[in-house]
């Protein structure tokens, strides 16, 4: 365990609060984009463990590991899934209905990867600019014209773009704020970026929806907190922001988008129900997470079952980081995979981490012939589904472990 890679947290990334209580305890596991080209690359296992806030109610690890380590060379490309792609274009016009003032505007985004999302404004004549640590990322962004500084965005970052590119009409952050190791500097980052009039999004992976719905697998050393609308907005209010609507996204199998701004406005209707759900179910509190962590661990008995129960040949589709908690969590591991699909090219011939299961392209692992699927990357389970039958010929079984109770379906071409 290499202990320079990660420091254990000692008080509340989001209140200060230093009694955080133990939920969840999925073991030490590799950085679950710690993929390698063979066996013999040493890997580091790091604790990876759920804390609640027992003052605010926040969920978060127990460690941060080094962003130099997680962020500088990425394997995630945004414009992989067509889902993803068909929802920036939506993102986009939500965006746009939101903006208090017609014109051009000058958009940025935190965390912008690829530019998928930054291309719909650029399309529509927008001045745009992308923040993305990833050095690898960002070549790919600027040599297909989406302008973009490979940087850890914060508040030295936001001055030194307020002094080259301006101030901001539009500033988003795509389910980055509860990957950074201070989401406080970010937002203040953001804060200083922003127009007097200027309109802020952020999207989430939402707790109330891992919580509902089981997605223990979001649980990763990328993810350092797990953020309600009502632990977001205690930040915004820290910055003198005021959050005042919220959107859904189909994006990491739920997410909210969360609107704000530099002055108050009216809540939204869609804004006040997520609030005051919130507070009915007490999403914000230790009890609610232990009952949370009861189930995890059932689960993860039900899926190691259901593995058991299908016939041999299986293959597991979405090397994401996702799948590489689940994988571990639940020990299933190269002696039970043969491989693992996936569309991007940057993970082809790695291993997956921890679990040493080979990554592959779709076509070379429907070439083997399987006769079931583990549905890994199961948040695009109907964009999958349709091209393992109508592209590859699959037919057989496809275990599902989300959303809720494991499902295993049959697929006939």
């Amino acid at each position: 365990m290499d202990k320079k890679l990660f420091k254990a947290v000692k008080s509340c990334r989001i209140c200060g609060n230093e009694d955080l209580v133990l939920i969840l305890d999925l073991g030490d596991q590799p950085p679950a984009n710690s993929l390698r080209g063979d066996l013999e690359t040493p890997l580091p296992k790091i604790p990876l463990q759920l804390f609640c806030c027992s003052s605010c109610g926040s969920v978060q690890l127990s460690v941060s590991v080094s962003p130099e380590y997680l962020f500088r060379h990425y394997v995630w490309v945004t414009g992989t899934a067509e889902t993803t792609r068909k929802y920036s274009q939506l993102f986009c016009d939500r965006i746009l209905e939101r903006m208090p003032t017609e014109g051009r505007f000058k958009v940025i985004e935190i965390a912008s990867n690829d530019g998928t999302f930054l291309r719909p404004f650029k399309e529509m004549g927008h001045e745009i600019l992308g923040v993305d640590p990833a050095g690898n990322i960002a070549k790919l962004a600027n040599k297909a014209g989406i302008d973009t500084i490979p940087e850890f965005f914060g508040t030295a970052v936001a001055d030194k773009i307020v002094s080259s590119f301006g101030h901001a009409d539009c500033i988003f952050a795509r389910n980055v704020v509860p990957h950074v190791e201070d989401a406080h500097d970010v937002l203040e980052g953001m804060r200083r970026c922003m127009d007097e009039n200027a309109l802020g999004a952020i999207e989430f992976h939402y707790a109330g929806k891992i919580h509902r719905e089981l997605h223990y697998d979001s649980i990763y050393h990328e993810h350092n907190l797990y953020l309600s609308l009502t632990s977001l907005c205690r930040m915004f209010r820290d910055h003198g922001l005021t959050c005042f609507d919220v959107t859904e996204s189909p994006i990491s199998g739920g997410s909210l988008v969360a609107y704000f701004s530099n002055k108050k406005k009216i809540q939204t209707p869609s804004f006040k129900r997520v609030i005051e759900n919130e507070a009915r179910t007490g999403l914000n509190t230790v009890k609610v997470w232990k009952d949370f962590a009861r189930r995890s661990i059932r689960h993860k008995k039900a899926l190691v079952n259901a593995i058991r129960s299908i016939p041999a040949k299986i293959i597991g589709y979405g090397a994401s980081a996702r799948s590489s908690t689940l994988l571990n969590f639940c020990g299933i591991d190269n002696s039970i995979l043969e491989c693992i699909a996936d569309k991007s090219q940057m993970k082809h011939n790695k291993f997956t981490p921890g679990t040493d299961i080979r990554i592959v392209s779709p076509d070379e692992a429907f070439g083997l012939k399987p006769s079931s699927v583990l549905l890994l990357a199961w948040n695009f389970r109907d964009e999958i589904l349709k091209e393992i039958k109508d592209k590859y010929g699959f037919s057989g079984q496809v275990v599902i472990p989300f959303p809720g109770k494991v499902r295993i379906v049959k697929v006939k071409s």
